[in-house]
């Protein structure tokens, strides 16, 4: 399956990259093969296989959230070598920032 310049643009968008001429023309051809490999798997009878949710077979471990402090030597290392704090509170990046849509 191809896919045209304008599909390699708009994923490219959807996925906020910004492609040079070139590699928009590069990723055409790789999402186009890797459509075609989905294309064949299916392709497959998988009537008869079980649905399973992952290949891991692991399952989630619990455990109880415990505080755990740092000697005061390791803490003042660390306030010490943070370049944004006002004494020992550090200022780290916003998570969330007001953005208008």
């Amino acid at each position: 399956m191809k896919l045209s310049k304008e599909e390699v643009e708009h994923v490219a968008q959807l996925a906020r990259l910004k492609l040079t001429p070139e590699e928009a023309e590069k990723y055409q051809g790789q999402l186009g093969s890797i459509l075609e490999y989905v294309e064949k798997l299916n392709e497959l009878d998988v009537k008869s296989v079980p649905e399973m949710q992952h290949a891991a077979g692991s399952a989630n471990v619990f455990r109880d959230d415990e505080v755990e402090g740092s000697d005061q030597d390791t803490r003042e290392r660390i306030v010490e070598a943070f370049p944004q704090k006002e004494g020992d509170l550090l200022e780290v990046q916003a998570v969330f920032e007001n953005q208008e849509t």
